[in-house]
């Protein structure tokens, strides 16, 4: 029997991070599942549903402590991860220009999540990436591409996703040398809760979105470059950095 593949991923209380790991859960994987949510009633659900393949944690991908002691209790449950999706993020103000009051307390937030938080967790559970499958995914998204940039606002968000791609590419840079990689994938235009209310005005389901990515990472998770691939999740085109 083929041994399951194993995944690790973070933001897993709702939407896009909530939708993966059904998906991989669907797809008989054995999953990791980090979120701020706890306990996550929907998670014990799944847990209930697939007895043994899911393992769920507290997770603060803003907290150098608790990013270490997730990794360490998924260290002591497997030597190795075929992939980690660092899906955790937060969105911050989209409202205020630089013609406004800006909270920085609030940009630093956002920074402190949605780029660090990517680079904490890489960096903590990097030896069961490589005793594994090598895959580093980040999920980013076109708001952080400079050669598309059209917003007025949305600081935190659009700086902290440059600052993540830029991120990926350190890392990238380093473990390509071991057969590694790392892919940035946008989700498109998401009906989501990130801004602390359902926003339906969005392109995709949180279901679609997570497919979309889903089916991305498997069509070009062997896909080694120079630089990491920064695709859009549901066309596969790249997008410009």
């Amino acid at each position: 029997m083929p041994r399951k593949r194993q995944v690790c991923i973070t933001g897993t209380d709702r939407g896009i991070g909530l939708e993966l790991v059904k998906g991989l859960l669907q797809d008989d994987c054995i999953v990791y599942a980090g979120g701020i949510l706890s306990p996550n009633p929907e998670l014990e659900r799944l847990k209930e549903q697939y007895p043994g393949q899911l393992h769920d944690f507290l997770l603060d991908v803003g907290s150098d402590v608790s990013v270490q002691e997730a990794a360490e209790r998924i260290r002591s449950l497997t030597p190795e991860l075929d992939m980690l999706i660092n899906n955790a993020a937060l969105l911050g103000d989209t409202g205020h220009t630089i013609a406004d009051t800006l909270d920085f307390d609030e940009i630093q937030r956002v920074y402190n999540v949605t780029a660090l938080g990517a680079i904490r967790t890489s960096n903590a559970l990097l030896a069961p990436i490589m005793n594994g499958g090598k895959l580093i995914v980040n999920i980013s998204s076109e708001a952080g591409s400079i050669g598309n940039s059209g917003r007025e606002a949305w600081f935190g968000y659009c700086m902290a996703k440059s600052a993540l791609n830029m991120g990926s590419t350190i890392i990238h840079n380093r473990i390509r040398k071991e057969g590694g990689r790392v892919l940035l994938l946008h989700p498109g235009w998401v009906k989501t809760s990130m801004s602390g209310s359902w926003n339906d005005a969005g392109t995709f389901t949180p279901q679609e979105a997570a497919a979309n990515l889903l089916n991305r990472i498997e069509e070009r998770r062997h896909e080694l470059r120079d630089l990491p691939l920064y695709i859009e999740a549901d066309t596969g085109s790249e997008l410009p950095w």
